[in-house]
């Protein structure tokens, strides 16, 4: 039997190039009606600043509101947490969320999360997940990869995290930045098993499956 779409969702964005891939992701999320605790570490809220045309406030409770009337979300769907906010649900293996999502995922965070590093909400949250046998995906964004990365990434598959490098294809002829960046959320959406329709599928006669 598969496993039902989950109810709730923990992204975590973190400084990594990308931003559009988290906030697309979040977008998608709000629209399939899943609860979302999000968590956005300093270096995101750059990247975001820098990328995107977006301007968000500084507060937490601000950035809530921004995310709930940006993405029309009903109230309480998206709760965004402060980094040493220890007292949030995700922090605690009584309320894990049913899955956690990191994107885009730097090498540092790679790193912290491959060792049980929990120095933030952020890193606590995805220990959570681990431990609680949740799924954890990381939408790594660095390029080459080196060593150091590649062992982590290995570490973390082999504990049955997916990882999934910002590696958009092109099968599906692109007419924009639009369409990789929804490849690959669309991709992340099949592994959280959220039906969604945001790219072409390849089909027999345009060749192999993805």
């Amino acid at each position: 039997m598969s496993q039902p779409s989950p109810r709730s969702v923990a992204l975590a964005m973190t400084g990594a190039s990308g931003a559009q891939y988290g906030l697309r992701l979040l977008q998608c999320l709000v629209e399939a009606d899943v609860q979302v605790s999000l968590m956005l570490s300093r270096p995101a809220q750059v990247v975001i600043g820098m990328e995107t045309d977006l301007s968000l406030p500084g507060r937490s409770r601000e950035i809530e509101r921004f995310f709930t009337e940006r993405y029309q979300a009903r109230d309480g769907q998206i709760r965004v947490y402060d980094r040493e906010q220890w007292t949030a649900p995700v922090a605690s293996g009584s309320s894990p969320p049913d899955a956690m999502v990191i994107c885009p995922c730097t090498t540092a965070t790679l790193s912290a999360v491959a060792t049980g590093a929990s120095r933030s909400l952020l890193e606590r949250a995805a220990d959570v997940v681990l431990k609680e046998r949740r799924p954890l995906i990381l939408v790594v964004r660095e390029t080459p990869f080196s060593e150091v990365h590649l062992e982590n990434m290995l570490r973390l598959a082999r504990m049955g995290v997916t990882i999934m490098p910002a590696n958009p294809a092109f099968y599906h002829h692109p007419q924009g930045v639009d369409d990789l960046v929804d490849f690959m959320v669309s991709r992340v959406l099949d592994h959280l098993r959220i039906p969604n329709a945001l790219i072409r599928r390849w089909s027999t006669e345009q060749g192999p499956d993805e």
